[in-house]
């Protein structure tokens, strides 16, 4: 079964449809990759899936182990395993150690231990931050770094990243992507949003590539168009594939 499943997925802003039919499923494991260029609907589609407003699901269901959640809170969601990873996050003044140990009495399970965190703080290169303000004045790896070492604590069914190579140097796009296959690795369903495809050659593997352009889904599939699409940009394979933009 999959861990997450969307049908027919319509979306809504105050009445104003601005994702329209939206449907694929992600395997635990697997990594798919969302691309289009900006305003193409990609991060309206994960928060939709978060369950964050202003999104309104008008059409469609989506299904976390084959369960409809589009009646559940954000934070039925996460109980449920979903996270997700901001591209801008909001900074909260809270000091960033206490997002952590939040995080840690919500965790179930063997999987962490006082050493496992100090390992994760560690190769995240975050400890420096924790006693910071929650995001402010962080540069935009340091973000990064950050969320992934939440996300990472959690151990989740499905990621939903939005543009984590987005704003930050090589080595934290390194990380990021090394990140993202260890959690495939443990069974972690990924959905990642890029549109520059930085991070692209640093993930492991990539199972499935979907293309959105003006809120639909212009391809669905394996990722053996990703080359020339990172070659030639989102117009040039729209019109190969046939699709008015």
């Amino acid at each position: 079964m999959a861990i997450l499943e969307l049908k027919g997925l319509d979306i809504a802003v105050e009445n104003v449809k601005i994702v329209e039919d939206i449907t694929f499923n992600i395997n635990a494991g697997e990594v798919h990759l969302l691309m289009g260029p900006n305003g193409a609907g990609k991060s309206s589609l994960l928060k939709t899936i978060m369950g964050l407003t202003p999104y309104k699901v008008v059409n469609g269901s989506i299904l976390l182990d084959g369960k409809n959640i589009i009646d559940s809170k954000p934070y039925e969601r996460v109980k449920l395993g979903v996270t997700l990873a901001h591209q801008n996050p909001p900074k909260i003044r809270v000091r960033s150690k206490y997002l952590i140990e939040k995080v840690l009495e919500k965790q179930y399970g063997p999987h962490v231990t006082p050493n496992h965190v100090k390992e994760l703080i560690e190769k995240f290169n975050v400890s420096h931050l924790l006693g910071r303000e929650l995001y402010f004045g962080f540069s935009g790896g340091e973000v990064k770094r950050f969320e992934l070492l939440t996300i990472t604590l959690q151990k989740p069914k499905l990621a939903l990243l939005d543009e984590p190579d987005s704003g930050v140097d090589l080595d934290s796009i390194k990380r990021v992507a090394n990140t993202i296959s260890e959690l495939a690795k443990h069974d972690t369903a990924i959905l990642l949003v890029t549109h520059t495809g930085n991070i692209v050659k640093y993930l492991e593997h990539i199972d499935k590539l979907h293309i959105m352009i003006n809120g639909k889904l212009i391809y669905s599939g394996v990722p053996k168009i990703l080359p020339e699409l990172l070659e030639k940009g989102y117009e040039a394979i729209a019109i190969e594939l046939g699709v008015k933009v």
